[in-house]
């Protein structure tokens, strides 16, 4: 069975209370990857739409002979959604649910909840000589009541309003220690809620990232010429959370208060709540006896430069959309941690619930700006909306840089296994492999492509460096983030200095090829010289070898799978992992001892006794081949090195994580049409009092709820057909109709604000006629 992963990367905009929404597409995502997981580990789902999904997956498997994995590894959100990815992050990697969070999203969620209890007029005749102006502020012609509210909503909004009114003035109306109350009670009854297993393969990262914005911010250096160095104030701010899955559930992502604080300070929307400050969250740890024993290593991660000026007590934390609403830069930014042990379909994934701002203010694009419209449009509308497009070009020049690689290695296919073919003849496909013998053909390989590569292999060699020293410069970062360098260049800097005095300040011998030393250093610390050659494999039996009539598709399976088991010995050589309980001490001491840092690489990974075990899988993998599909794999394999000098220059990342084209979806009100068209403005209500409108009622919660987890199954059903081209496009629709009965069964009974919701939306879905 051909295995294959649909990797998502989830960015979640900000959005006020469209949160509500966002919720209910994120438990979309989470269903899918239940259901998911339960198909792998044979847990069969009999209800809801975890069954559908189940179906859809099994279909898929049965027809089109894939076994699709689906999962979510890399989350990042802004406000709104920075919360909803911080919920979905610990549900994937602890198994808890995300059930409980329904019911406080709809009940909780609310102004009168949300209100700081100071701020509330002690009495209904409060502030009455202000009822004058309240009741004109509020009833005049053209009232931001009126223009923004449906008239159904108006007088229970105008209420809640009147109450700010007649609260406490210049001072945030909402609470924020109430607020990190809700965020941490919400996280406690998930846990509550019982463990089921993580969503994510044991051993995969899972990385969370939520951006705020440091209000008065602090200063970073920035290298020139002239001068040297200069200050510049920064005050975006990202929270980052980076784990392995672990096998069993239970586990919480991270500290519970340290979840909270990223929560509470990415959704601190400025005027409604206050800034977020440290001793909010020891309140909260002392008040509701929760110890917090990462404090301190959480603080030196988050605001490392506060901590050293000792100043973190004062640091005032604002709404992370202020500066940056789409995160998508922090997703990117993760992809390099993502080793690839089968085939990947890499989506990144963003949620966006007001795809219709340029058509809310297209009747006004020519009318003046206002002397305060300009103020504060400037202060918070353009640099919240600002568009994605560096991003998406970013991903773009990626997937191209991949395709441009691949058709160069398409291209020098003939040369290279010509250039084989001469090296072996055929003693290659008449002797019968063996580790030892694979080796020996594997080093001669090696080194007539170092020789035959003239000029060219000295800016190859030197490119192999470069890419192991930024390695090892970075490893030793992580692992020692008590030298507070915000650059690995000085690290860099020691370690080629200790590789110069150890014989490898040249790389390339006169006669041509590697100096004794370059060899041997590479033999201990190129890792992913063997990623790339065996990935190179890999991708040819997923895709270029599956047309060929002459090779059985049992025998492809086999063949894969015994590739991603050679892959695993060398993945779990990388990281931190592998390097023993003394490496921080040496990492820490690394720009005095680099040399203590190369040799302990070295030795705790063992690359050497890696490919003794790698090759002893991979010979038993070539006699169990078909006589063709054997000759293929061998020219691959001992061709990669002649690929590997012509295509490395072009490979930012050394090619050891995911290879493939990065593909850019969204999920929002416009994409999802198979129930209403229309999108934003058909289906949601909380856009409504400038995006505050769920907020102010019930009945807007629960409506934006439902569209959420219906367009979410809806674009998660798209996602999971378009891993496979050739799926039955009728098929995929049918199984949406089922996902959104199943909805709208499950909500029945929890939706009570508005009698009609269900039994409407009910009859569209039924109404919706099979694709042709």
């Amino acid at each position: 069975m051909r295995q294959k992963e649909l990797r998502i990367a989830l960015i979640c905009y900000g959005g006020v209370s469209l949160a509500v929404y966002m919720h209910g597409v994120t438990k979309e995502v989470w269903k899918s990857a239940r259901a998911s997981r339960g198909l792998h580990a044979t847990e069969v789902h009999t209800g809801g739409t975890e069954a559908v999904y189940q179906e859809l997956l099994g279909e898929i498997e049965a027809h089109d002979g894939i076994r699709l994995r689906v999962f979510t590894d890399i989350l990042a959100g802004a406000s709104a959604g920075g919360i909803n990815a911080i919920f979905l992050a610990q549900a994937i990697h602890s198994g808890h649910s995300l059930e409980p969070l329904t019911d406080l999203w709809l009940r909780s969620a609310d102004v009168d909840a949300l209100i700081d209890p100071a701020a509330k007029p002690g009495w209904k005749f409060s502030k009455y000589w202000a009822q004058p102006l309240v009741e004109w502020v509020l009833s005049r012609p053209g009232n931001a009541v009126s223009e923004s509210v449906s008239p159904e909503t108006q007088a229970e909004v105008r209420r809640k309003v009147s109450h700010f009114m007649r609260g406490r003035w210049f001072e945030p109306p909402f609470s924020g220690e109430g607020f990190s109350r809700l965020i941490h009670n919400a996280l406690q009854a998930m846990a509550e809620g019982g463990n089921g297993s993580p969503l994510l393969p044991p051993g995969h990262p899972l990385d969370l990232m939520v951006t705020t914005t440091d209000f008065r911010g602090f200063l970073e250096p920035l290298h020139l010429h002239s001068p040297p160095v200069v200050e510049e104030s920064e005050h975006r701010l990202q929270i980052q959370f980076s784990a392995r899955t672990p096998l069993t559930g239970g586990n919480n992502l991270a500290d519970l208060l340290e979840l909270t604080f990223a929560g509470r300070a990415t959704a601190s929307f400025p005027g409604a709540f206050p800034a977020l400050q440290l001793g909010e969250i020891d309140d909260l740890a002392k008040n509701s006896g929760s110890k917090w024993p990462g404090r301190a290593a959480f603080l030196e991660r988050v605001m490392p430069v506060h901590l050293r000026n000792g100043n973190e007590a004062n640091v005032s934390l604002i709404d992370g959309s202020v500066l940056v609403n789409a995160p998508f830069a922090a997703a990117i930014a993760a992809l390099p941690a993502r080793p690839a042990q089968r085939e990947v379909d890499r989506r990144f994934v963003y949620i966006d619930p007001r795809p219709d701002r340029f058509d809310m203010l297209a009747g006004r694009q020519n009318e003046p700006v206002s002397f305060f419209g300009a103020i504060f449009g400037s202060l918070s509308t353009i640099p919240r909306e600002q568009p994605i497009r560096d991003n998406l070009e970013l991903l773009e020049q990626r997937s191209r840089e991949a395709e441009r690689t691949r058709q160069i290695i398409n291209g020098l296919r003939p040369e290279v296994e010509a250039a084989v073919d001469r090296l072996f003849g055929r003693v290659l496909f008449l002797d019968r492999p063996t580790p030892k013998r694979l080796s020996g053909w594997r080093s001669r390989a090696q080194q007539a492509a170092a020789e035959q590569a003239g000029y060219a292999f000295g800016a190859y060699a030197q490119a192999k460096l470069a890419g192991i020293v930024e390695r090892m410069a970075r490893t030793v970062m992580r692992a020692a983030p008590k030298l507070g360098l915000t650059s690995p260049d000085p690290v860099i800097a020691v370690l080629r200095r200790e590789l110069a005095e150890r014989g490898l300040e040249r790389t390339g011998a006169p006669g041509g090829g590697a100096t004794p030393e370059t060899i041997a250093f590479l033999r201990a610390h190129d890792l992913t010289f063997r990623v790339r050659r065996l990935r190179l494999i890999a991708r040819r039996l997923s895709l270029d070898w599956e047309s060929d009539p002459e090779i059985p598709d049992n025998a492809l399976d086999a063949a894969r799978e015994q590739i991603y088991k050679v892959l695993a010995i060398y993945f779990a050589r990388d990281g931190l992992d592998p390097l023993g309980d003394e490496f921080p001490a040496l990492a820490a001491d690394v720009l005095s001892n680099p040399g203590a840092v190369i040799d302990a690489l070295a030795g705790h990974r063992s690359l050497t006794s890696a490919d003794v075990e790698a090759e002893v899988l991979l010979t038993a993998a070539l006699e169990a081949m078909p006589k063709d599909l054997r000759r293929k794999t061998l020219l691959t394999y001992l061709g990669f090195p002649f690929y590997d000098v012509a295509t490395l220059p072009l490979l930012q990342n050394e090619g050891f994580t995911e290879f493939e084209g990065v593909k850019v979806d969204r999920i929002s009100p416009d994409d999802a049409r198979a129930i209403r068209e229309g999108g934003t403005r058909a289906t949601l209500r909380g856009t409504e009092f400038y995006n505050f409108g769920a907020f102010f009622s019930r009945g807007y919660r629960e409506n934006d709820y439902l569209w959420g987890r219906l367009h979410g199954a809806e674009r998660m059903i798209d996602l999971i057909c378009s891993t496979v081209p050739e799926f039955d496009h009728a098929r995929c629709g049918e199984f949406k109709r089922r996902a959104f009965l199943a909805i709208l069964d499950e909500e029945e009974g929890r939706l009570i604000a508005d009698p009609g919701l269900v039994t409407q939306v009910r009859k569209e879905v039924l109404a919706i006629r099979p694709a042709s």
